[in-house]
């Protein structure tokens, strides 16, 4: 019996992929990182531009003056996000014990004369009117190494110093310089982070437990041993929190969003960034988006952190080398857990804890290791079976131009 085949007839028109082939192509990580992360970069700084415009007349300057700033950090990240983006797995590998000094030098650096403080927290270092915030750089030199070790030790997770030792120790450590600065928020974002690269790297159960356990009494000590911390804390289970007080910038993240509805007031019609919300460009920037885009717009951006999501847990599934599954399994774990965070924040879910939206809310450091990291994911995603191949078959820019313009000549 002669047998069937899909192929197309001599001389007919190749078929065109289905749906389900583009979606399993050996380069859909890579898209969906790349367009997901710009979309996010470009929806950022719209809404800076329109969150922060007030606040930098009223100080006295330019409404573009914080926009401007963003934008540069944009346009330094974006090259070292392509950079990163084209370094083997192997490297990184290599060079997690350096990135892991580095990060924890400039770590130290915020308790030296260098330092700055702002709303309570000493996190940032001042170099020739350039500020920066080291606790970012430590997020990624920390899930580097954490990959390294943890592709080291894998074969002998039974035995609990090896799973244990030396990453809670050194990861611990970490944590705790940057809780001396009283950033509890970072500090959190870390312990997710090194939570996410345990859970991929296959740590027992019981470790893993027992490390969630410790990491929350400690968390539940700082936040006590804190009036300021208490006071958030109270105010959030409170139900009748004073709106002029404790809970006023929640009241106003809230007010933002419900005045929004379906459509929202209109780009730059906000009524909140008028001196009523604290930190509208910043960790409240979400609220912002509610009010000037509305629902669709709050809806949009969490769609896309979605698309992040799957495109990372896409990575996780399909690469071939541990390493680069356990450093994107922390890097969806930072990225994915503080944007859910200073969303709950905004939205009343969370006690008030001062971090950023990835690649939306204002700040440098933020941004610039936030693309980074994103980079150091999409080439992970280039070396996903059969992405390498795929993405070197593809025709050169300039040939797709020109084939274009050949054919819009013709």
């Amino acid at each position: 019996m002669a047998q069937t085949t899909d192929a197309p007839a001599p001389g007919a028109a190749p078929r065109a992929p289905s749906r389900l082939g583009q979606w399993n192509s050996a380069v859909t990580s890579y898209y969906l990182l790349v367009g997901a992360s710009m979309l996010l970069l470009v929806i950022g700084l719209v809404m800076v531009l329109s969150s922060s415009s007030v606040e930098s007349i009223a100080s006295g300057g330019s409404p573009y003056t914080v926009f401007l700033s963003q934008a540069q950090y944009a346009l330094i990240g974006l090259p070292l996000m392509w950079l990163a983006s084209r370094v083997r797995p192997q490297t990184y590998r290599r060079l997690a014990w350096p990135l892991l000094g580095l990060g924890l030098f400039l770590q130290l650096l915020v308790y030296t004369p260098l330092g700055l403080g702002k709303g309570g927290n000493q996190g940032w270092i001042g170099i020739g009117g350039f500020t920066a915030q080291p606790a970012e750089a430590l997020k990624l030199a920390l899930v580097v190494w954490l990959g390294a070790i943890l592709v080291r030790k894998q074969p002998m997770f039974d035995d609990w110093k090896h799973a244990a030792v030396p990453a809670l120790p050194v990861a611990g450590g970490a944590v705790g310089m940057v809780l001396l600065g009283h950033d509890l928020g970072t500090a959190i974002i870390l312990l997710v982070l090194v939570a996410g690269a345990l859970f991929v790297a296959g740590v027992p159960m019981r470790i893993f437990a027992g490390a969630a356990l410790a990491a929350a009494a400690g968390v539940a000590l700082l936040a006590v041993g804190s009036d300021n911390r208490v006071g958030r804390i109270m105010d959030w289970f409170s139900g009748d929190c004073d709106k002029s007080a404790g809970c006023y910038q929640t009241w106003h993240g809230l007010q933002a969003l419900a005045t929004g509805g379906w459509g929202g007031l209109g780009l730059g019609q906000s009524r909140e960034k008028w001196s009523y919300l604290p930190e509208a460009h910043n960790d409240f920037i979400y609220a912002i988006i509610g009010e000037e885009l509305g629902l669709i717009g709050t809806l949009l951006v969490l769609a896309l952190f979605g698309v992040l999501a799957f495109a990372m847990f896409r990575v996780i599934a399909r690469h071939r080398d541990p390493f680069a599954q356990i450093v994107t399994g922390g890097v969806a774990a930072w990225i994915i857990g503080q944007a859910l965070v200073n969303m709950g924040v905004v939205i009343g879910l969370v006690p008030v804890v001062g971090v950023p939206l990835p690649l939306v809310s204002a700040g440098g450091s933020a941004l610039i290791t936030t693309l980074v990291a994103l980079g150091v994911v999409i080439s992970f995603a280039r070396t996903e079976p059969g992405a390498a191949e795929a993405l070197a078959a593809r025709p050169s820019v300039v040939r797709r131009s020109l084939a274009v313009i050949g054919r819009t000549r013709a």
